[in-house]
């Protein structure tokens, strides 16, 4: 693997970790909501759920080309080649505003 696989696909689990974090803690429908409330919740659960389809992802393909699947059986779900750099390029970005904010939780 190269220099760039390994952060996409590190870069790649961090986004993933936290986007499952976050959903679990993500309640739209919860009784209660005003509507505002529910559609800011709502809104951020859409938004994470994207996040983590994504970085599952840039974790799976290389999993799937290692084990020997033909880029061309998925190619209407996933692109299963290298990262390019732009695709590291935002998943390292998100990775890093994670890590950024971790760390200033303390």
């Amino acid at each position: 693997m190269t220099a760039l696989q390994v952060l996409h696909w590190m870069a790649s689990l961090i986004v993933l970790a936290e986007a499952l974090n976050k959903l679990e803690r993500t309640a739209p429908c919860a009784p209660g909501l005003t509507r505002h409330q529910r559609l800011v919740d709502s809104l951020k659960a859409l938004a994470w759920s994207l996040l983590a389809l994504g970085a599952g992802g840039g974790l799976i393909a290389p999993a799937l080309l290692h084990l020997g699947v033909k880029p061309d059986d998925y190619r209407e779900l996933m692109r299963l080649e290298r990262p390019t750099l732009a695709e590291t390029a935002v998943m390292l970005g998100f990775a890093v505003l994670i890590i950024r904010t971790r760390a200033k939780e303390g």
